[in-house]
């Protein structure tokens, strides 16, 4: 196997543990046990997450890719820092079950997130076009 392709691999491998860890932000998010400070900032992770819509574009050259590689998995690894052990134990099994069964899809969450993206668009336009008209 050449070097190129056990790099892949690698990268791969990393791919799909944080895609299950994400997963397991979401099942600790309904878990009673977790503070609420945890749930709010772990939903906020998986928010984005899943989200189609980058911080930074994907088109945007070298920086595009910055966040999936760098913001998201800090993001999970603070999230995980904030649940306690157990949950985060218990939310693994889950998740691994989850993904065993393949990947659900919820079309209406997904329009759900599109249309708050579009709705912050929409209000940081709106704020920016006021700023800049009162000058």
């Amino acid at each position: 196997m050449s070097k190129a392709t056990s790099a892949f691999q690698a990268i791969k491998n990393k791919a799909k543990l944080l895609k299950r860890e994400a997963f397991v932000l979401y099942f600790a998010y309904k878990d009673h046990r977790v503070a609420w400070y945890a749930k709010l900032f772990a939903i906020c992770v998986v928010a984005y997450a899943f989200s189609p819509i980058d911080l930074i574009p994907d088109f945007i050259p070298v920086l595009g890719y910055l966040d999936d590689i760098i913001l998201v998995p800090l993001g999970i690894w603070f999230a995980l820092k904030l649940i306690p052990k157990t949950v985060i134990t218990d939310c693994r099994e889950k998740a691994q079950e989850l993904l065993a069964k393949g990947k659900p899809k919820n079309w209406v969450v997904g329009v759900l997130f599109i249309l708050i993206w579009i709705l912050c668009g929409i209000l940081v336009s709106w704020y920016l076009y006021k700023w800049l008209l009162a000058f």
